[in-house]
């Protein structure tokens, strides 16, 4: 992840206010407390709350999207494998809330599986976004625009999976 952590941090100021949304085990979080960023972190599953909590020592919340309802407070977004849990009819709504969460010139980073669908797996949601869908989600939003984007191969070794990655901007 380190390639990614150097394009989402090179524009951030010291002492940056990032919010992990969907934080999973905590991975990205503690990361960036390492590097000495301030960091606000929730997630959906009680069980990475926990998990994150005694992995980054952070009062991680137990939260949803919709549960952010902050505007203007966050230098950066890391939403990393966590949106794509979101509905597709709701990822509109979803996302104009992220965005008012995030100070004007803030960054967030993305990402999705590649693909244009939705579907279930293994019981799970997946909301599948390539660069067009991408495109059309941002252009519905405020004042945000793509700065860039990319594909990515799954890392971990038991799957072969491909990911669009997303840096946007807060105009």
């Amino acid at each position: 992840m380190s390639n990614i952590y150097q394009h989402f941090t090179k524009d951030l100021p010291v002492n940056a206010l990032i919010l992990d949304a969907g934080c999973g085990s905590g991975r990205d979080s503690k990361a960036f407390l390492d590097m000495g960023y301030q960091v606000k972190a929730f997630d959906a599953s009680s069980e990475m709350v926990k998990r994150a909590s005694k992995y980054t020592d952070l009062d991680v919340k137990h939260a949803v999207f919709d549960d952010v309802t902050a505007t203007d407070k966050y230098d950066a977004i890391w939403c990393c494998a966590s949106l794509l849990h979101v509905p597709e009819d709701d990822l509109p709504s979803t996302l104009a809330k992220l965005v008012a969460a995030l100070k004007p010139n803030g960054i967030w980073y993305l990402s999705f599986k590649y693909g244009d669908t939705q579907r279930a797996k293994g019981g799970r949601l997946f909301t599948d976004v390539n660069e067009k869908r991408l495109a059309d989600l941002v252009n519905a939003l405020p004042p945000i625009e793509v700065k860039y984007s990319w594909v990515t191969e799954d890392n971990r070794p038991d799957r072969n999976e491909r990911w669009l990655n997303a840096l946007l901007i807060k105009i």
